[in-house]
């Protein structure tokens, strides 16, 4: 039974805004290219459940202030007068990162089930590496959904830009 007193911040899961506002999915999908892929149904029952605003609009480059309020104008909650800095996901090199410490190498490009995406191989992966390995994925877009999830379980994560169409994540396994 939908929620419909939930309430749109940066914090709510996709998974939670279209069980509470089942008609947000086409506003979603009409905001930015990425978000096409809502109408995958793996991707609804995996990454939609760990998918925040917060991060999605990073995905589909919609400034997350426009997000929120877009969002929530459609099903009449008031606008936020707040204005929220996106997240940065890229920065420096950080000093942990060596090449020969790369123990697994993923190109979203490669997979063969580009239904899966990256997000699931590399969780999949994360589980296979030694601590103080480095796992390499390269993506077209910004893995930020993979990227919360891998930081919240003790992952050290740096993410570069190569090209507008290239970004290489690498994710650091850290000490329990």
């Amino acid at each position: 039974m939908p929620n419909q007193n939930l309430e749109i911040v940066p914090t709510v899961t996709v998974h939670s805004l279209l069980v509470a506002y089942p008609q947000l999915e086409e506003v979603l999908i009409s905001m930015a290219p990425p978000f096409k892929k809502l109408k995958n149904p793996f991707l609804r029952k995996t990454v939609s459940k760990v998918a925040t605003l917060r991060s999605i609009s990073s995905v589909g480059g919609v400034p997350l202030s426009d997000l929120i309020n877009k969002l929530r104008i459609e099903v009449g909650q008031p606008e936020l007068s707040t204005s929220y800095d996106d997240e940065d996901y890229f920065g420096d090199q950080p000093n942990w990162y060596k090449p020969d410490k790369i123990a697994c190498i993923l190109d979203e490009s490669k997979m063969e089930d580009k239904d899966k995406m990256a997000l699931s191989v590399i969780l999949k992966e994360a589980k296979k590496v030694k601590q103080g390995e480095i796992i390499e994925l390269t993506t077209s877009f910004l893995p930020a959904p993979g990227i919360d999830i891998l930081r919240s379980k003790g992952y050290s994560v740096w993410t570069k830009k190569e090209s507008e169409a290239v970004i290489k994540s690498y994710f650091l396994k850290n000490e329990i």
